[in-house]
């Protein structure tokens, strides 16, 4: 073979490669635009569900006893009006009430009664990790107990069940009318719970209790399971309030 044959070879070994890799860019590109979202003949765009926190079980947790959570959401105006202001950060004085809807705590249940204190000298959450969750327990007396009343019984370490907590909340849709109230609203608890059951789908009214305290609505207690999917929960929905009206103090 001489060397002009040899470097004809050559050549022709590049363009190949060359080719080779164009179409493989080509493909990769197809490949990539086809995989993202597209636009339905309705005009809607669809899109691949990413897998959230909330649907994620671990094993300790699926294997804890007990049957179902409550997300126990409580109305902080409430609580400041009956305690006079004295509540911390959730009712300081220079901000009287700057919370609206906040988290009580997320109580594993079983179908009758609940587990709590599942253990006698659980592990403090880190400081770090309480002063995270301030936003929506804006408490850190709270936090630390509702980690051991309630959080041990979970099957999941601190971190996981404060996780779990926040995406708990994260999955509920507050009614818009009870984001920022002006003035002392009265109402009904059928009409909070058809609020949180129009604002979310999927949620039914054997789903939910509705708690007042005194003449003041209190919490919105939501059924999920261990995925954070809404929940049948007869008991609970059985216990909610019996009020003919309810009031809601103003959050500023």
């Amino acid at each position: 073979m001489n060397k002009r044959n040899l470097k004809s070879i050559l050549v022709m070994a590049v363009i190949f490669v060359i080719v080779i890799i164009a179409l493989m860019f080509f493909y990769n590109l197809f490949i990539f635009e086809n995989n993202e979202p597209t636009t339905s003949q309705h005009g809607q765009q669809e899109q691949k569900i990413k897998p959230q926190i909330s649907g994620q079980i671990s094993q300790d947790e699926r294997d804890a006893d007990f049957d179902f959570y409550v997300l126990s959401l409580s109305w902080s105006p409430s609580f400041c009006e009956e305690n006079r202001g004295k509540g911390g950060l959730q009712c300081s004085k220079s901000n009287p009430r700057p919370y609206a809807f906040i988290v009580h705590g997320l109580w594993p249940q079983h179908n009758k009664g609940w587990p709590e204190f599942c253990h006698d000298n659980p592990r403090k959450p880190k400081k770090s990790l309480i002063n995270s969750m301030l936003d929506i327990m804006p408490s850190r007396g709270l936090i630390k107990h509702e980690w051991k009343k309630h959080g041990t019984c979970s099957g999941l370490n601190s971190k996981a069940y404060f996780d779990k907590t926040r995406a708990a909340y994260d999955a509920i849709t507050i009614p818009p009318a009870f984001k920022k109230l002006k003035d002392y609203k009265t109402t009904t608890p059928k009409a909070v719970e058809a609020a949180f059951i129009k604002a979310n789908d999927g949620l039914q009214d054997n789903m939910l209790g509705i708690t007042c305290s005194r003449n003041y609505l209190q919490e919105v207690r939501i059924c999920m399971d261990k995925a954070l999917n809404f929940h049948a929960c007869p008991s609970v929905d059985r216990s909610s309030c019996k009020r003919a009206k309810i009031t809601m103090p103003p959050n500023r």
